[in-house]
Order: C-alpha cells, then structure tokens, then sequence
C-alpha cells in the first residue's frame, strides 16, 4: 500500500513515523503529495494535485492497486494494516463516511495552527530510503 502523505506537515511527519514504528512487515510505502511521485499518482487517479494556490492538501491518500481510499477510509485502511492493535480501529468503518469524514476534516482544518508546519519535506534515514518513492 502506498500513502501519501502533506509533506510539509508536522502531524501527517509524525504520523508517517507512527506507521512506520508499526509495520514491522514494511507493507507501506510512502510519498509526500507535494512531491513529483506524489503529483504523479494523484493525476494517475484523477485526483486533485493542490488544494489551493499554496499547494497545501487536506487528505491522507492510501493506494493499493487500482483502489484509492482518502481521508477517514484512507486512514482506517491504513490502521487495519499495521501491527498490533491498531487494527481494531477499522470497526470504526461501519460508521458512514458522511458522518466521519466531518471530524477528519475538521482535524485536517487546524493541523497547521495545532502541529505546525515545516519548509521541506521529511528526509529519511538510509534504512529507511527505500520505503520512500
């Protein structure tokens, strides 16, 4: 599975790490939207590449094959993939988008004023380095 992730986003860094802490298979593979690899799948799927002028994005994007999942499905698949008891959170999938999807983007709204940002997108570490497209 392949996510991308706002790479100039100090809560969407962190959580990059907290995936990563706990895929022990290292099943996920990550890009930041900004990036060309990132813009590259976002067209190949007939996203939106910005969501303004800034170039900022408010939705996590998780690929595997030809299904696209985004904001709280985006992160429920996400969660059922990863070790450990994480996976108990994708019961929250019986619950209808209409009424997740609300509370995701009102995290997305204020993770800047609440995490802060950053100039650059995350650089990881040599172990690391494949794992990033």
């Amino acid at each position: 599975m392949t996510i991308l992730f706002d790479g100039v986003c100090n809560f969407c860094n962190a959580s990059i790490n907290f995936i990563i802490d706990r895929d022990s298979k290292g099943i996920f593979k990550f890009a930041a939207l900004q990036s060309e690899i990132g813009q590259e799948l976002l067209k190949e799927f007939g996203l939106k590449t910005s969501d303004s002028e800034s170039r900022t994005f408010d939705s996590i994007v998780a690929i595997e094959g030809d299904k696209v999942y985004q904001k709280s499905d985006a992160a429920l698949e996400i969660a059922r993939r990863m070790d450990g008891i994480w996976k108990i959170f994708y019961v929250f999938k019986i619950i209808p988008t209409f009424l997740r999807n609300p509370i995701y983007d009102l995290v997305a709204r204020n993770r800047y004023r609440i995490f802060g940002r950053t100039d650059a997108c995350r650089i990881p570490t040599p172990e690391l380095k494949a794992r990033f497209l």
